[in-house]
């Protein structure tokens, strides 16, 4: 179970467009574009008390060492005391960490982060012996103790995630050695990250209009986006030219990130990496698979969308380094916070009017810190505190883009809030599995509404070019890229070292299957064989394939709700209703389960299906657009 849900959104800009006048300090900002902390704590003395609550408490919890089994009502006083000191530890970190992110530059509010992440560490020693004594418990006499007191049944989920662990959980000795050289597992991760963020020296180079540019990550994904040919080629060779000079380097630590996930496979008697690492939410390997083998049936739709972005773009020949440039030129949107906020709430009527009404007052309550000020943490998420309510941080100045992350992190927030509101603590919270299918379908709810009010064709080709983007890169890219993390681990478990040429060799292979270099779709050049090296990703342990499974729930539910043959059927408030059935349902069951109640099987190609008709549909329209301007 997560202390704190934070979801993240890397937005990626296809439009420059000019936004609100932007406070430089926080100070600046009106409180309705600031998040109300106060209903976590009245301030800062109240959390130094709760927090000193807290610690006097912790010790306390061993108090029910040995004891977990003697009675039904031992295991329920233990689990009270748990839940107790875990909810307070939450909210504890919450407050702190939203002090630090609102101005990093305040080393009080660091301190504050770092002493409630301590605190949730003590209380995860402190509990420790839980795990061992549920499972020396079994089965049967868990059951029977929920059997005799019906308020451990909120537990049920808790304890089956632990009790279908015993067959991969070792003698307590062993554990402690497992744990130990969990100390290092990380290590191939950690070099990598220390490398290549301040050791790997970028090149330098010169953009047509004589800006000299050093290329490290963040100038390599303004230039790749240039509306010139010419320095998008010279940036992609150079950058990816300078992590090939490395490639030595960083092949050994992604083998050492890897061999680290094989010895969790070994010592935990999995039969591969893999399926160790879906173990916990019980994701069933077919799905991975499965998502792959879609794909690759469905290539000739990503094909078609290139030589549409080839044939708009004007292009004789579509080279990798042409997928990030603009297809359609600047388009003038720009909103205020009131604007978005009413842009958004439209888009989600579909959701009913208690979801609307709810999300409404949540933005006029403070929920949501919309304005970036000097110092505050870059980027979009939402976290939950149970019994209170959700957070959002924005950094909001405008754009139409974020615009779509204020839909996005919506998603998350409403989830977050109609699971606390539904479900004991002990199942409010829910897996990533199931996370981006609601700040997908919120997205998605988004677009349409923008689509359906928008007339002029310049705008129209922009945002349904950016959504085919948006499909391109989460769709495709985030499956070769789940297809190329089994390729590596397969390696390494068959004994096979992972070395610059032999990676450079599997993901070269995957990049041009993908793109279609056979067939002339895309021209890739030898020289990006190496951008494995620049995906962090990769040390994820098979993180990845949920941003493609999430949209791809996530279209499926949304066409289920506002579809042509959904709303033709009358169908559409039964599938709106079995979608907030499972918003509602946070982790009382396995994710698959969950999104299989709402009317997705993720282990069949059908929700696959219905995200190639939505992208065939978009490229029709553009299809027409193009016609009719031409014309």
């Amino acid at each position: 179970m997560r202390l704190m849900p934070i979801r993240a959104i890397a937005a990626v800009l296809a439009v420059v467009v000019s936004g609100p006048v932007l406070a430089t300090e926080r100070a600046e900002v009106p409180d309705k574009y600031k998040w109300n902390l106060t209903e976590l704590y009245a301030d800062e003395a109240a959390w130094v008390a709760a927090k000193k609550d807290l610690v006097a408490s912790i010790p306390k919890l061993s108090q029910w060492q040995g004891k977990l089994g003697t009675s039904s009502g031992n295991l329920l006083a233990a689990m009270t005391d748990w839940e107790q000191a875990t909810r307070s530890a939450q909210r504890l970190y919450v407050y702190a960490s939203a002090r630090n992110d609102e101005d990093t530059r305040v080393s009080r509010s660091l301190q504050m982060k770092q002493e409630a992440g301590q605190v949730y560490t003590d209380l995860q020693t402190a509990t420790a012996f839980m795990r061992p004594e549920i499972i020396a418990i079994g089965r049967e006499r868990v059951d029977r103790f929920v059997a005799e007191q019906p308020k451990l049944g909120q537990y049920r989920m808790f304890f089956d995630n632990i009790l279908r662990a015993a067959p991969h959980t070792l003698s307590p000795a062993e554990e402690k050695i497992v744990a130990q050289a969990g100390l290092v597992a990380d290590t191939g991760q950690t070099v990598y990250s220390v490398f290549t963020g301040a050791e790997l020296p970028f090149p330098e180079i010169t953009l047509s209009n004589g800006e000299k540019v050093r290329l490290d990550p963040a100038a390599f994904t303004r230039v790749r986006g240039s509306p010139v040919k010419a320095d998008r080629d010279l940036a992609f060779k150079a950058f990816f030219g300078r992590y090939n000079d490395f490639g030595s380097t960083l092949a050994t630590t992604l083998n050492s990130q890897v061999q680290a996930h094989v010895f969790n496979k070994d010592v935990r008697k999995f039969p591969t990496s893999l399926e160790a690492s879906l173990f916990d939410y019980a994701i069933p390997k077919s799905v991975y698979t499965q998502l792959i083998a879609d794909v690759h049936a469905n290539l000739p739709t990503l094909h078609r969308y290139l030589r549409l972005r080839q044939k708009i773009m004007g292009l004789p020949q579509l080279g990798y380094e042409d997928l990030y440039a603009p297809i359609v030129g600047k388009v003038d949107l720009k909103y205020t916070p009131e604007e978005a906020m009413k842009l958004t709430l439209d888009s989600f009527a579909p959701l009913g009017p208690q979801y609307v009404e709810t999300l409404r007052k949540g933005y006029g309550s403070g929920w949501v810190d919309f304005m970036p000020t000097t110092g505050k943490r870059q980027g979009a998420y939402s976290t939950m505190v149970y019994g209170v309510h959700p957070y959002q941080l924005l950094n909001f100045t405008g754009t139409y883009e974020e615009v779509s992350t204020l839909a996005h992190e919506s998603g998350h927030s409403m989830h977050s809030y109609l699971a606390a509101e539904s479900q004991p603590f002990a199942t409010a919270d829910y897996s990533i599995f199931v996370a981006e299918v609601a700040s997908t379908l919120n997205e998605n709810l988004f677009f349409h509404h923008m689509l359906g009010q928008t007339k002029d064709d310049a705008t129209r080709l922009f945002l349904l070019s950016r959504y085919l983007d948006t499909m391109r890169t989460t769709l495709f890219r985030q499956t070769m890229f789940a297809e190329f993390e089994l390729l590596v681990h397969e390696a390494v478990e068959r004994g096979e070292p992972l070395t610059k040429d032999s990676l450079n060799a599997m993901y070269l292979k995957l990049l041009r299957q993908y793109y279609g270099a056979d067939q002339g779709v895309v021209k890739v050049d030898d020289a990006y064989a190496a951008e494995w090296a620049y995906v962090p990703h990769f040390y994820y342990n098979f993180y990845v394939y949920q941003y493609a499974t999430s949209m791809i729930g996530g279209m499926t539910l949304a066409e289920n709700i506002i579809g042509k043959q959904a709303v033709q059927s009358g169908t559409a408030q039964q599938g709106r209703d079995a979608y907030l059935r499972l918003l509602s349902s946070g982790s009382s069951k396995y994710p698959i389960d969950l999104l299989k109640d709402a009317g997705v099987d993720m282990t069949t190609s059908k929700p696959f299906e219905a995200a190639m008709r939505e992208m065939n549909r978009i490229m029709d329209e553009m299809e027409k657009i193009y016609a009719r301007q031409k014309g």
